[in-house]
């Protein structure tokens, strides 16, 4: 028997592809909420669905329950000359990892970086809807990946069976292969689409140590978390057990409960019960019984042990967490945005006892913990960052850019005093706060309380802001009278005339380039451009912002503002947004700030540091003993690149056997 092949698909076999488009389907009885990673990891893993299309070839499926991948699939894996694209490709990189540990890792490209580089919509089907694209997700999937991608609970309708399989529902298998075609054919209609708006060639080497930084993962103290967990369910059964005693309610956390509870004691109607109104009822003359009830609702509220349950949920069979950080997590500046144990929003640690806690925490004595210290689930909520750890034999070293945005803001706008603030590593806040008031300023010296206005003022208003963002920034709890706050706002611009110029300026050449399709300004050498449904503005790195559907709308003043479409962060939708001068300077100042930590730890990767983690603009490395040095790190941090020459870094941090806050 003879079988006819086509002269094109003769050819695609006879002449090596370029790329191999891939999506797959899978399984696992752990949730994949508890991070991608430790779901591949769990012992019932597996590839249900293998998707791929070479080059432009017609999109196959190989159910792999049934069948192996084809030889020439497998050897594309390996094969570093061949690109594989997915979309959100580190899920493929990690599960197809598990059944070929050896494979390529370099090059692949994911194609969902390429559309939040544009700043579009992180799911597949809604790029596909904001491109306009006349391929789609198949709607079905949700309900196919439900029932054969994770276990079901067992019924008598069904047997009593806990998972589903192919032979269970032939016909919704068939679906899911389709299912699972439409993501690579809608995978690649996207690529296509964006390609020519390929991000340039360092932005990809960043993701590759993006990758290696999430295999890496970090270690967990498994004794600090276990324990933990423990302490606050008896602190927090304590707590209620005397909760309930003074008001005789049967559940004192309810709001509702509670709030009638107290106004019943007070004989007055209270604002509410929330973290905020109890901290103000507390400043109140009150009855013993109804102060030390709010005391307790304070207390539950600091019992939230979701940051432990997460690390323990998380942690792989190596003792690690993998998959903490998302690349290019925040799309309007492409700054890494937190996963699973959320990184980036740990609480703070004051406790000057850190050792000694942390001690009777693993050691499981909650009893004389409870005698030294007032406050336990305080304790706790310090000590979460500490149950990450370096493996043994090594030790953390944690360095982190010193006031990296003040120094980015004030090397772009080209104000100058600022720069020889950083190059004499003097005092920024001590400095801003002289600047506005005219007086010398030193921290722990004369003039010294004048140094928190000037700390508040520069980290609230270098975007624009106004007394509000005073507020937002703690300057009423920082003892600073709210009529003091306009007084200070103009101050510190005053002072900073060229950053105020610098607004104005962005603002403008946006407009401009909206308008006439380009502009361009003198300060920071920014260039923006409108082009193919974007507004762009390149950064001096080379790698641009964008900004999709620019147009100039009518603001709630009944001045020219800009517009844009994009994904709003409050209301979790595609959608126009508004945007001002102060706004984009803090998009652009935060994108430069982030490619500053990425080539450092593209620097630092090279010369050998294993980096685990990174925390806004910190790096967490672990380093065998005698190895690496603190100093060393901040060198590698602290070096200029080609594009931010001018731009004066710094960087401090410490050495530890665990991490915190220093």
């Amino acid at each position: 028997m003879t079988t006819t092949i086509s002269a094109t698909m003769t050819t695609a076999y006879l002449t090596k592809p370029q790329t191999l488009s891939i999506d797959v389907e899978t399984y696992s009885e752990w949730p994949i909420k508890h991070s991608a990673q430790r779901y591949v990891d769990d012992p019932s893993f597996e590839i249900l669905l293998f998707a791929y299309s070479f080059d432009d070839e017609p999109v196959e499926v190989v159910d792999m329950t049934t069948d192996p991948l084809p030889e020439r699939v497998v050897k594309a894996l390996h094969d570093p000359e061949i690109t594989k694209t997915a979309f959100n490709a580190n899920f493929e990189i990690t599960a197809l990892h598990k059944y070929y540990p050896d494979m390529d890792l370099q090059n692949w490209e994911c194609t969902s970086v390429l559309a939040l580089y544009q700043s579009l919509p992180t799911s597949l089907d809604a790029v596909a809807t904001v491109l306009g694209l006349t391929e789609t997700k198949d709607k079905r999937g949700k309900d196919l990946i439900r029932f054969f991608s994770v276990p079901c609970r067992p019924t008598k309708t069904n047997g009593g069976r806990t998972r589903n399989r192919p032979t269970d529902a032939p016909d919704k298998w068939a679906e899911y292969i389709e299912y699972n075609r439409q993501d690579v054919v809608v995978e690649k209609a996207i690529r296509q689409k964006l390609i020519k708006l390929k991000p340039p060639e360092f932005e990809h080497r960043w993701w590759l140590v993006d990758g290696t930084i999430n295999r890496n993962g970090i270690a967990i103290d498994k004794a600090l978390v276990n324990n933990a967990i423990t302490f606050d369910a008896a602190i927090k059964a304590q707590l209620m057990a005397e909760a309930r005693k003074i008001t005789g309610l049967d559940n004192p956390n309810s709001p509702v409960q509670l709030k009638e509870w107290v106004e019943g004691q007070l004989g007055h109607e209270v604002p509410g019960i929330t973290k905020a109104d109890v901290k103000d009822l507390l400043k109140n003359s009150l009855p013993d019984d109804v102060r030390r009830v709010l005391a307790l609702r304070q207390q539950l509220g600091k019992t939230s042990i979701k940051k432990y349950e997460a690390m323990k949920n998380a942690v792989c069979s190596d003792g690690r967490i993998h998959g903490m950080l998302q690349y290019y997590g925040a799309m309007r500046t492409g700054r890494w945005a937190g996963r699973v144990v959320q990184l980036q929003n740990l609480p703070r640690n004051y406790l000057q006892t850190l050792d000694e806690a942390r001690r009777l925490v693993k050691a499981g004595n909650l009893e004389l913990l409870s005698v030294l210290y007032d406050d336990v689930p305080d304790v706790l909520s310090q000590l979460i960052r500490t149950a990450l750890v370096p493996a043994e034999g090594c030790r953390f070293i944690v360095a982190d850019y010193s006031a990296i945005e003040a120094r980015v803001i004030a090397w772009l706008a080209g104000e100058s005093w600022r720069q020889d603030v950083f190059a004499r590593n003097g005092d920024i806040y001590c400095a801003s706060a002289s600047s506005m008031f005219g007086v010398p300023v030193e921290k722990h010296g004369i003039n010294g309380h004048l140094r928190q206005k000037g700390k508040v003022a520069e980290l609230a208003l270098g975007y624009g802001g106004g007394p509000g963002a005073l507020i937002a920034m703690g300057a009423l709890e920082g003892g600073i009278p709210e009529e003091e706050l306009p007084d200070i706002v103009q101050k510190w611009r005053k002072a900073s005339p060229k950053i105020v110029k610098f607004w104005y300026d962005v603002e403008a050449a946006a407009k401009q380039a909206i308008y006439e399709g380009r502009a361009r300004i003198k300060q920071g050498g920014l260039r923006f451009r409108k082009a193919k449904g974007f507004l762009f503005i390149l950064l001096p790195s080379g790698r641009y912002l964008a900004y999709a559907k620019p147009a100039i709308g009518t603001n709630r003043f009944g001045s020219p503002s800009i517009v844009y479409k994009g994904m709003s962060q409050t209301a979790n939708k595609w959608m126009e947004l508004e945007t001002y001068g102060g706004k984009l300077v803090e998009n652009i100042v935060q994108a430069v700030a982030r490619d500053c930590l990425a080539a450092a730890m593209e620097r630092l990767t090279l010369a050998g540091y294993k980096i685990c983690a990174h925390i806004h603009d910190e790096v967490v490395i672990e380093a065998p003993l005698g190895t690496g040095s603190l100093d060393e790190v901040i060198k590698i941090m602290a070096e200029p690149t080609e594009w931010n020459k001018g731009l004066i870094l710094d960087a401090a941090g410490f050495e530890a056997n665990y991490y915190m806050k220093d």
